[in-house]
């Protein structure tokens, strides 16, 4: 799934600085091409089947490890190219990027094709892998030592300390693993969007066509204040607010998140006789509670699995972005409240997957991938993660009496980067531009609130602003995940892309 596998629930958001680069100043501009960056086309991996079987072909790109010495070491870009299907139609080139940060994005536009229908005949359909990730030059951490299980009791205190220990040790096997001292710096988001000026060079297009979700909606931001000459037709898909740190966009997610519990809890009651979980939402809202506070002293047991409540809270988190996952919440739940009374459990398929998901290699490598760009920007994210660790045990203990099911998670959860050594290389980026940008945005998304979107909306003055009226993070191409889509955005992202019109006007979107 495009959107929901993005790894969000470990590492959270991205955020632009209101510090740094003027308004209206532009990037150091890609590099020209020569006959380092001159490209040569071949067939992907054989890991990229996907793009194998659409025909694509696939090439790297030359860029300077540190745009301020562009004769010093280099990186190699990935990219993928599925060539337009009108070329008498032909617009120019359509990048992407999934989200993350930390997400690969290879095959991400091609994998936007059914939803891009006949706006993609007009593009060359461009996917990249961000500097670090993926195919393209990678960095690698110091392997982790095997994770030391939950015992069979713990506390609030003991869980956070164990979070205090990992972020640690994670900051510290990636920044001491080899010479990454010297290329972490460079992992940030105003390098890729130079890095996607760079490919933009490298293909020989006077502009680039965009579309980002998330973290990809921020570098899109980005991209837009650095080039503003070079964007073309950009879509911005679920952004965030510019004015706040990443730790304050971590925190400010807590109250759309239990208005999203809330929500789902009275669809969950409407469904007692399925689930058993209550039959009011104050009911259900009490069966997860009580589920939290017992895992708080004695970790769930199910499937040889134990889990605590800082586990319990990422997977809730996981799965009340989308209200089509309101019946795969609800089963989880029921699975674990069973558990958690030590009634024999064998997980149903929704909470397999989630244990699943838990153990996979993705999940590891996303978070470190999240770590390199939150922890290595010094501008967009922003950063702002507090040093001391009892700032996020005080928080998180503040946050209970308002939101007792996501307050620790968002408040509490430290990440890496508060025991990241080093400085920025550069300011953030300030963003205020009149580039026409179109922006769609859920209503209900409690990963990154609504409210976030308005606030980029203001600072992006060429921008209109398409809302729908849903609980949803990412709500263009939802059909390609197996969402329900919202017909009304899709027809208006495609006709942007492909007529270059945008709305006279903000307005939402009818509900499908």
């Amino acid at each position: 799934m495009r959107v929901a596998s993005t790894v969000t629930i470990g590492l959270g958001l991205t955020a632009l600085l209101s510090t740094g680069v003027p308004a209206g100043a532009t990037g150091t501009s890609a590099i020209p091409p020569t006959e380092s960056n001159r490209l040569v086309w071949g067939a992907c991996s054989p890991e990229q089947k996907e793009l194998n079987e659409a025909g694509a072909e696939c090439a790297e790109v030359t860029v300077p490890l540190d745009y301020a010495d562009p004769g010093g070491r280099t990186l190699q870009i990935a990219i993928s190219r599925v060539k337009a299907a009108s070329p008498s139609h032909r617009r120019g080139i359509l990048l992407s990027n999934p989200g993350g940060p930390g997400g690969t994005g290879l095959a991400n536009t091609l994998a936007l094709r059914p939803a891009l229908k006949d706006a993609a005949d007009r593009y060359d359909l461009i996917g990249f892998d961000p500097r670090f990730l993926g195919e393209s030059t990678p960095v690698g951490c110091a392997p982790a030592q095997p994770p030391s299980p939950p015992g069979e009791t713990t506390s609030p205190r003991a869980d956070f300390e164990a979070s205090v220990r990992s972020a640690r040790d994670l900051a510290a096997r990636c920044q001491g693993h080899g010479d990454n001292a010297t290329v972490l710096p460079h992992a940030s988001t105003r390098n890729v969007a130079r890095d996607m000026d760079a490919v933009r060079a490298a293909l020989g297009e006077r502009k680039l066509s965009y579309y980002g979700v998330s973290y990809g909606a921020d570098l899109g931001a980005v991209y837009t204040q650095m080039f503003p000459r070079r964007a073309d037709r950009v879509v911005i898909d679920s952004s965030t607010d510019p004015a706040l740190t990443q730790y304050e966009l971590f925190q400010g997610a807590g109250g759309a998140l239990e208005a999203g519990l809330d929500e789902w809890a009275r669809w969950a009651s409407r469904h007692h006789d399925r689930y058993r979980l209550g039959r009011t939402g104050p009911a259900v809202r009490a069966a997860v509670e009580g589920l939290l506070k017992q895992a708080e002293r004695r970790p769930v047991a199910v499937a040889g699995t134990r889990l605590d409540a800082p586990v319990l809270r990422l997977l809730l988190r996981q799965l009340i972005q989308h209200q089509e996952y309101d019946a795969m919440l609800a089963a989880a739940v029921r699975d674990l409240v069973d558990a958690a009374a030590g009634r024999p459990v064998e997980p149903g398929p929704e909470l397999a997957s989630l244990l699943e998901l838990l153990s996979s290699p993705d999940l590891a490598d996303g978070l470190i991938g999240g770590a390199l760009f939150m922890c290595g920007d010094g501008g967009w994210p922003a950063g702002g993660w507090p040093e001391d660790p009892e700032t996020y045990w005080r928080n998180s203990e503040r946050s209970r009496a308002t939101q007792p099911v996501f307050g620790p998670l968002v408040n509490g959860m430290i990440a890496p980067c508060a025991f990241w050594n080093g400085t920025p290389r550069e300011p953030g980026t300030r963003i205020g531009n009149s580039v026409p940008v179109l922006m769609v945005q859920a209503r209900r998304d409690n990963n990154v609130p609504y409210e976030g979107a308005l606030a980029l909306h203001r600072r992006l003055t060429g921008s209109r602003l398409v809302t729908a009226e849903i609980r949803s993070h990412g709500v263009y191409g939802r059909a390609v995940d197996g969402l329900r889509p919202v017909p009304c955005v899709d027809r208006t992202v495609n006709g942007y892309l492909r007529d270059g019109n945008l709305p006279d006007a903000d307005f939402t979107c009818p509900l499908p």
